[in-house]
């Protein structure tokens, strides 16, 4: 074998070799979200978080760890607050889940747009994906709030080019067998509906990960 064709073949096995220590190295899920993910009102070990890491075990995603820092209350703009601390272990893919709550409080949707542009342009910054999970507004007294709200989440994932999972609760929304008493809330067989319908895109953006070589990025500052 010529020199050159050494040099070839120890260049492939090393790049080889990082891809399969990429690959190796579980990769940093983070729930970006309010109390529809944070398991609120539910037992411990169901809710959204628990059920998407079943549902990806179950894909053959056991190399994933999931850390769920959504806090129930929270809106988008308690949410740009608190980047700092969602972010203190890294990230590699992060679901953004925001909004209902300023919804429910008439919050104009440009400041909504705003902070949700915030959070994703820090994610990105970050060197994480970014599934973007959209919600739809209730109807108002304003009839031309449902559809500024509804145009939020398109808009947001189109332009910082992060996947879209249109609405967070479709499926379990309005059904009560999915939901808890309050109609809000999605209870422990919602949470796993979601998680399934959900976990196929997740898994998607993980296969890109492992292409692109990349695990458990640190936080930047």
């Amino acid at each position: 074998m010529s020199g050159a064709a050494r040099l070839l073949a120890a260049c492939l096995f090393f790049f080889a070799f990082l891809a399969s220590q990429a690959a190796a190295q579980p990769k940093r899920v983070v729930i970006f979200g309010d109390s529809l993910t944070s398991g609120f009102d539910l037992p411990e070990g169901t809710d959204f978080g628990w059920a998407l890491r079943k549902r990806l075990s179950r894909r053959g995603r056991g190399d994933v760890q999931i850390m769920n820092t959504s806090r129930a209350g929270d809106t988008t703009a308690v949410g740009v607050d608190r980047i700092p601390l969602a972010f203190s272990r890294g990230a590699d893919l992060v679901i953004v889940e925001l909004g209902g709550n300023d919804m429910l409080a008439d919050e104009d949707p440009r400041a909504v747009y705003r902070n949700l542009d915030t959070i994703v342009r820090h994610s990105k910054a970050q060197g994480a994906r970014v599934i973007v999970a959209g919600m739809v507004a209730t109807p108002k007294r304003d009839p031309s709030y449902k559809p500024r709200f509804d145009a939020i989440y398109p808009t947001l994932a189109a332009r910082n080019g992060a996947a879209l999972y249109p609405f967070f609760l479709d499926g379990a929304f309005g059904d009560r067998r999915y939901m808890l008493s309050d109609g809000e809330h999605p209870n422990e067989a919602g949470s796993d509906l979601i998680a399934a319908k959900m976990a196929p895109m997740v898994e998607r953006e993980l296969r890109t990960l492992d292409r692109q070589g990349r695990y458990a990025r640190a936080p930047r500052h």
